[in-house]
C-alpha cells in the first residue's frame, strides 16, 4: 500500500451500504412513487442500476500498481448516467415535480438521454431529448427505441460556439410550450452528485475495503467528481481524485476549443463543481480518447466509450508519478459499441487524424491481415 493509503476510519467501510440498501431513503422514495401513481422504482429494470463490476487491469500499472476499472457501461442503459438519471427522477417524484403526465425534457450528448429514456419508458412518462450532431447514431437509435422524442440542434450557440448552450436554450423553449414539464438540469441537480456519492464511490470503497489511493474519473457535469468527493469528505477516506477533462473544455478555466468526443468536458462551468474537488487534473485530446479506447480493447479486452478512453490515457500519462503499491480505480463511463462508427472505425479515424494506428498497435498487430 502506498504511503498515503489508509483504510476507512473505524466502522466506515463496514457501515457503507450498497446504493439500494438505504432503508429510510428508499422507503421514502418508494412510497412517494406509489403515492404518485408510478410503479416501484425498486423493481423491474431500474433495480439493476448500480453495483457494476470492479475488475483488475493488466495493461497498465507497470507491475507495481494495483489498477482496477469500474465498469459503468454494465448498467442496464449502458453507462454511468443511468445512476443520476434514475436519482433525479426519484427526487422529482419525491418533490411532487414529476407526476403521471409530466413531460421530461433534457439536453444530452447521448448517455444521460438514454438513461432518462429508460427510466421514463419504465414509468410511462413522455421524454424529449435535445441532442446535437455529435451524438452518435447508436445513441439516437436507442433514444427512439425507448420511445423518446429526439430534437437535434443543428447549429452551435453563435456567441460561445458551443452546442451545449444552444441545446439548453431549446430545452427552455420546449418547457415553455408544454403544460407539465420537468427539466432534470443535470449540470446543477444535487441528485446527480448524490447518485455517485451513494452509489459509485460507496461501491468502490466497499469492494476495496476502503483501501483506495486514486480514483480517475471523466468530467462533464462533474456529477461523478462531486459525488466521489462528497463521499470521501463524509467518510474521511484518504483517496485522491484525478479529474480527466477534455482539452478545449472550460470546466477548469481552460480556453474553449473544438471537442468531437461526446460526453467529455463542457462548454460551461457546471453548477455542481466546487473548488478543490480534484487533487489533480489531466487534460486529454480527441486523439488521446481514441487511442485510449483502442489500447483498452487490445490490452484489456474491454470495449469502452470515448471518455473512458480518455481516462485510460490519462492514467497511462500519470502512472509514472504514482507511489509503488498504489491502489487505483479508473471509472469507465460507458461501453464502446456506441462508438463503432467513430472511435473504432479505421476510416473515421483516418479522416480526422491521419495514420495514427501506431498509437495502439504492437509490431505483431501490424502484420498483414489474414486473407
Amino acid at each position: 500500500m502506498s504511503s498515503h493509503s489508509r483504510r476507512a476510519p473505524a466502522g466506515a467501510a463496514a457501515s457503507a451500504k450498497p446504493f439500494f440498501d438505504l432503508p429510510a431513503e428508499v422507503a421514502f422514495r418508494s412510497v412517494s412513487a406509489a403515492a404518485a401513481g408510478f410503479p416501484s422504482l425498486d423493481e423491474g429494470v431500474l433495480c439493476a442500476v448500480g453495483h457494476t463490476p470492479l475488475v483488475s487491469l493488466r495493461g497498465v500499472g507497470q507491475g507495481r500498481l494495483r489498477v482496477y476499472a469500474k465498469l459503468e457501461g454494465l448498467n442496464p442503459g449502458g453507462s454511468a448516467k443511468d445512476r443520476p438519471a434514475l436519482n433525479i427522477i426519484r427526487a422529482g417524484i419525491a418533490a411532487g415535480q414529476v407526476r403521471p403526465g409530466t413531460v421530461v425534457v433534457e439536453s444530452s450528448s447521448g448517455n444521460m438521454g438514454v438513461g432518462l429514456a429508460q427510466a421514463c419508458s419504465y414509468l410511462g412518462l413522455r421524454f424529449v431529448c435535445v441532442v446535437d450532431p455529435r451524438t452518435t447514431t447508436q445513441n439516437i437509435q436507442l433514444l427512439r427505441a425507448y420511445g423518446a422524442a429526439v430534437e437535434v440542434v443543428e447549429h452551435p450557440d453563435p456567441e460561445t460556439g458551443e452546442f451545449l448552450h444552444a441545446r439548453i436554450r431549446r430545452v427552455r423553449e420546449i418547457l415553455e410550450s408544454v403544460p407539465s414539464g420537468f427539466w432534470p438540469d443535470q449540470f446543477n441537480h444535487e441528485a446527480n452528485a448524490a447518485a455517485h456519492r451513494d452509489g459509485t464511490m460507496r461501491e468502490i470503497a466497499a469492494e476495496l475495503e476502503g483501501a483506495v489511493d486514486y480514483v480517475f474519473c471523466a468530467t462533464s457535469t462533474c456529477g461523478t467528481l462531486r459525488g466521489c468527493a462528497d463521499y470521501l469528505r463524509e467518510t474521511g477516506l484518504d483517496t485522491r481524485l484525478v479529474a480527466v477533462d477534455a482539452l478545449g473544455s472550460v470546466i477548469f478555466g481552460g480556453p474553449h476549443a473544438e471537442r468531437i468526443i461526446p460526453g467529455l468536458g463542457s462548454g460551461m462551468v457546471p453548477g455542481l463543481l466546487r473548488p478543490g474537488l480534484a487533487h489533480a487534473q489531466v487534460h486529454v485530446t480527441n486523439l488521446d480518447c481514441v487511442a485510449g479506447c483502442r489500447r483498452a480493447a487490445l490490452r484489456e479486452a474491454l470495449l469502452v466509450g470515448g471518455s473512458s478512453g480518455g481516462v485510460y490515457t490519462a492514467f497511462e500519462r500519470m502512472q509514472d508519478e504514482l507511489p509503488d503499491g498504489s491502489v487505483c480505480v479508473l471509472v469507465f463511463c460507458d461501453r464502446g459499441e456506441r462508438y463503432l462508427d467513430t472511435v473504432f472505425s479505421d476510416t473515421w479515424v483516418q479522416e480526422r487524424f491521419g495514420d495514427v494506428a501506431h498509437l495502439w498497435q504492437t509490431d505483431d498487430e501490424r502484420l498483414p491481415a489474414w486473407t
